[in-house]
């Protein structure tokens, strides 16, 4: 006979706070850090196309993004383990190593083609995250949706820059 246990419970909720709230700020630290001594005189000095919002949009956006961010990943930490849980959890940190990547390859580096190479699949894994929170909280999913709905149009602007540079 088989012995059947309940679910493991999930992470307590302040540490679950603690690990979604540091990450997520960590990423954007690191982002910022490649992000802002390269917006003069390079990024300024680019073409863009005529749907590229001004400079001063970039940081309140990217924050609210930050802590719907943080808040989806906390639903999920604090979830009892359950099929997909881990997945998640891993694709959600992927995303999260694709988005802190970006600055680096775009602004560091000066290349918006690498940046491209990395915004790319990094809209996938935002889906791809966004889909398996969704079957696990719907509030963690929706939190996921501007994010992707961001990513996406960063990867218009990504590209659009690409081609008139």
């Amino acid at each position: 006979m088989t012995e059947t246990r309940p679910p493991r419970p999930g992470m307590p909720p302040r540490r679950a706070a603690l690990l979604a709230v540091g990450l997520v700020f960590f990423d954007s630290l690191i982002g910022q850090l490649a992000t802002f001594p390269n917006l003069v005189p390079w990024y300024a000095g680019l073409q863009k196309p005529g749907f590229s919002p001004p400079n001063s949009v970039f940081g309140p956006v990217w924050a609210l993004l930050y802590a719907l961010m943080a808040l989806a990943f906390w639903r999920i930490l604090i979830l009892p383990e359950q099929p997909g849980r881990k997945t998640a959890i891993g694709l959600f940190l992927a995303q999260l190593a694709f988005n802190v990547l970006w600055p680096w390859a775009f602004f560091a580096a000066h290349s918006p083609v690498l940046g491209l190479i990395d915004i790319v699949p990094q809209t996938l894994l935002v889906g791809a995250t966004l889909t398996l929170f969704w079957r696990l909280d719907r509030l963690a999913g929706l939190c996921l949706a501007p994010l992707l709905l961001w990513v996406g149009f960063a990867a218009a602007l990504n590209f659009a820059i690409w081609r008139l540079n």
